[in-house]
């Protein structure tokens, strides 16, 4: 009796072994069974599906300006890492907790939050070096892996307890249940504490490798600490989900400057530190402006749009002679803090307050955060007037003329916006942040000319990126309005499927295969668009998930009144651009 009453409490256990258990430390080898857990397709399957939820409940910031710089700098780390080879998603949560997650399949998420709180590039970069960490290492398939080695061992080993105690009146059985539990929930921690040091311990090579202060991760992991104590009990995300020690911080102090020693005795000076670096792995340096003493191993990744700042030496805490010079990682910091921002109003005030009141404020990333408030606040003459000032006096920083032809475009000044926007896209061809702000204009015309304009921008793109929401729907929008109605709706169906809602996307294209005009190339498109999404609707069904999520305005794709769904082109999962 004994036996049976408590054999919920032993699978409650068990269940929560399999949950949180993970494994000891150690570096991924040949020999380890851990990659025999799941394919690398299925974990690419399985991140994907897991974007396209957050995606369904808009919290993703899909700027693409803030996301390619996360991108840029995420494909930095990972070259000078042990998983150069592996593919990476980088996105960013609209959340304002300070957190970063990683899931399989190479996906890795940084809240706005936590961009928003550091104080540098170097910092930001530690975080994500942590974070590529518990992929390369494989932390998440070794947590399904250890769950069944240990949990299971020790749940019949309780119950074997439990059958010895069945005729006994004592409390055998009930210690037994709770020392097994114990037991779990001990390895349990302990295989998280593990995991986080190693995740530590690689994340710190990483970014003495790319160029970063390696202090930057102990400096990180203390200004949590200290957000914490300002805060009193509301404890940062990242530290329940990551926790932070005396001990760790320690360990990770000693490392770094352990690193930093034997960088300098093995290469000398490095010429590259994390922003200047990072502007030369993208390519965004222009001739003569820097020139790295080795050569970058970096992945494919976009155009940053900045000028770089001056060199410096590993470890150097500093960014250059030029204080005023922008700094690349806080204009996007300060975009992101404006673009997420629930309030204009109050976004607006905070700029204006602390530009009047506190001369150390007055910078171009703040100057640049103020004239992008009162973009949003649609106060268009004072923002041409605030972007203007901003590219006079620094020449050459193409984010300060998106903005300005933003604005301009905003305060009905349209030849000039266009002509901008023109400019701006012969210098950086191929750009999704320009090419999409450019489009976007175009269409705001209607006529066809502009419409095929923006479709030959954005066709070359959509080809390389189609797992781009927001390309697709600029694409979408480009051929309705050109008149190819046959390519609008296929990528208004992307559009949806990306967004989170599969099923509608299916039954879009199920609709499209209905006309009678179709040819065989594009009826053959269409239909091999439907087989490989058909899976994915099944798998959904199976788990009672229809995926037929609402847009902002509350409008399911299932609801659009014609049948290609063509008035599906408004902006989406950006309050910057709505």
């Amino acid at each position: 009796m004994l036996a049976r009453r408590l054999l919920p409490l032993v699978l409650s256990s068990l269940l929560t072994g399999l949950a949180g258990a993970q494994e000891p430390p150690r570096l991924p080898d040949i020999g380890s069974s851990a990659a025999s857990a799941a394919t690398p397709a299925e974990m690419r399957e399985y991140g994907a599906s897991m974007l396209r939820e957050l995606r369904a409940y808009n919290l993703i910031f899909d700027d693409p300006l803030v996301s390619d710089y996360l991108r840029s700098l995420g494909y930095r780390l990972v070259s000078y890492s042990e998983g150069a080879g592996q593919p990476f998603t980088f996105f960013v949560v609209r959340s304002n907790d300070i957190n970063a997650f990683a899931a399989p399949g190479g996906y890795l998420g940084f809240n706005i939050g936590l961009i928003t709180s550091v104080g540098s590039e170097d910092e930001l970069a530690a975080v994500m070096g942590h974070e590529i960490a518990h992929i390369t290492q494989q932390h998440t398939l070794r947590a399904f892996e250890d769950s069944k080695k240990v949990s299971l061992p020790i749940a019949l080993a309780m119950l074997g307890v439990l059958a010895a105690a069945s005729g006994r009146s004592d409390d055998t059985g009930e210690a037994a249940i709770m020392a097994g539990m114990s037991l779990i929930q001990q390895r349990a921690i302990n295989f998280t504490r593990y995991d986080e040091m190693e995740a530590d311990r690689v994340g710190i090579q990483t970014l003495a490798r790319a160029g970063y202060d390696p202090l930057a991760m102990a400096d990180t992991f203390a200004m949590f600490q200290r957000i914490m104590r300002t805060n009193g009990i509301d404890i940062p995300e990242f530290l329940r989900t990551h926790p932070v020690d005396v001990t760790r911080i320690a360990d990770a102090k000693s490392r770094a400057e352990a690193l930093s020693k034997a960088h300098a005795n093995s290469f000398g000076r490095v010429e590259h530190t994390g922003q200047a670096a990072s502007e030369a792995c993208a390519g965004v340096a222009r001739i003569g402006e820097l020139e790295p003493t080795r050569t970058l191993a970096c992945q494919p990744a976009p155009l940053r749009l900045a000028v770089p700042t001056a060199p410096g030496t590993l470890g150097s805490r500093t960014r250059g002679a030029d204080a005023k010079a922008p700094v690349y990682f806080e204009l996007m910091r300060e975009r992101a803090r404006v673009l997420n921002a629930d309030s204009v109003n109050a976004i607006l005030r905070y700029y204006a307050d602390e530009l009047r009141s506190n001369p150390s404020f007055d910078t171009p990333a703040n100057r640049y955060g103020y004239a992008l408030s009162l973009w949003r606040a649609r106060q268009s003459k004072e923002a041409v007037e605030a972007f203007d000032a901003l590219v006079t006096a620094h020449p050459g920083q193409s984010v300060f003329e998106l903005g300005l032809a933003a604005a301009e475009d905003q305060a009905g000044r349209k030849r000039e916006a266009l002509e901008r926007y023109a400019r701006i896209s012969a210098d950086f061809p191929g750009n999704r942040a320009i090419t999409l702000a450019y489009s976007d204009a175009l269409l705001a015309g209607t006529d066809k000319g502009s419409a095929r304009k923006a479709q030959d921008l954005l066709r070359p793109l959509v080809q390389r990126h189609g797992d781009d929401p927001e390309l697709q729907r600029a694409f979408g929008r480009a051929c309705e309005l050109g008149g190819d109605k046959v390519r609008a709706a296929e990528a208004f169906a992307e559009m949806t499927f990306l967004n989170g809602r599969p099923e509608d996307a299916l039954n879009q294209l199920k609709a499209l295969t209905k006309d009678g005009e179709l040819d065989y190339y594009q009826r053959a498109r269409v239909e091999a668009r439907i087989t490989s999404m058909t899976p994915v609707v099944l798998d959904l069904r199976k788990r009672g998930m229809k995926g037929a999520g609402k847009d902002d305005n509350g409008v399911s794709a299932m609801d659009c009144p014609e049948r290609l769904c063509l008035g599906m082109s408004s902006p989406r999962n950006n309050r910057g651009l709505q």
